[in-house]
């Protein structure tokens, strides 16, 4: 197992929950965290730890973004008018990595942000290999011709596991996705239950 599929596995386990909803989740074996105490971690969260789980949860399932990345976002969120929970949605799937994602190019986010990294992938007919660049309405994203017969993709691209959510328009012949509109955090697919009211309280307090 790599480095980064045991982290990503670790985030499932820790959190208890299958969040990105793959079928090789170890938590669909067992509800319990990771480490020698993890069967004894079922007690009952305080309203800290509550919202702090919220924070790690949705922080992990963008591929275990850094705090300073995340805090920046959210900072971002905070200024635009509107719902803070909705806008930090909003802006977590305007990145690039998450765009691919979602658009079945690749199978998980943490594959998502290395394809985008190694250069596989064009915005509006340009080459862009930086994950956490923000797409707008109307952006078309699509995979490099050279990069269309990798076995990441063609594995992706079947998965049966999950759906492209219809704020993006996706041809899976061409590899290509245009970001219709940015979404509401009712429109995605996500899952398991997203709480960012509980990191708006979460920040709201540290």
């Amino acid at each position: 197992m790599t480095k980064r599929t045991s982290a990503k596995y670790k985030i499932d386990r820790r959190m208890g929950e299958n969040i990105w909803g793959r079928a090789k989740s170890p938590v669909n074996r067992r509800e319990y965290g990771p480490g020698q105490h993890g069967q004894r971690r079922k007690n009952k969260l305080s309203d800290f730890g509550t919202q702090l789980r919220a924070k790690q949860k949705l922080k992990g399932y963008y591929g275990d973004l850094t705090e300073k990345q995340f805090r920046r976002i959210y900072a971002e969120a905070e200024r635009v008018k509107g719902d803070t929970g909705e806008n930090l949605v909003g802006l977590l799937e305007r990145r690039l990595d998450a765009v691919v994602y979602r658009a079945k190019f690749v199978p998980t986010i943490f594959a998502a942000r290395q394809f985008v990294n190694h250069g596989h992938v064009t915005v509006n007919g340009q080459r862009v290999n930086i994950a956490s660049y923000r797409v707008k309405e109307g952006d078309v994203i699509a995979v490099r011709d050279r990069s269309k017969q990798l076995a990441i993709v063609l594995e992706a691209v079947g998965l049966a596991e999950r759906d492209v959510p219809d704020y993006l328009e996706v041809d899976t012949n061409k590899l290509t996705a245009t970001f219709v509109r940015t979404p509401a955090l009712g429109d995605v697919p996500y899952a398991v239950v997203m709480e960012p009211n509980l990191v708006v309280e979460y920040y709201a307090k540290n």
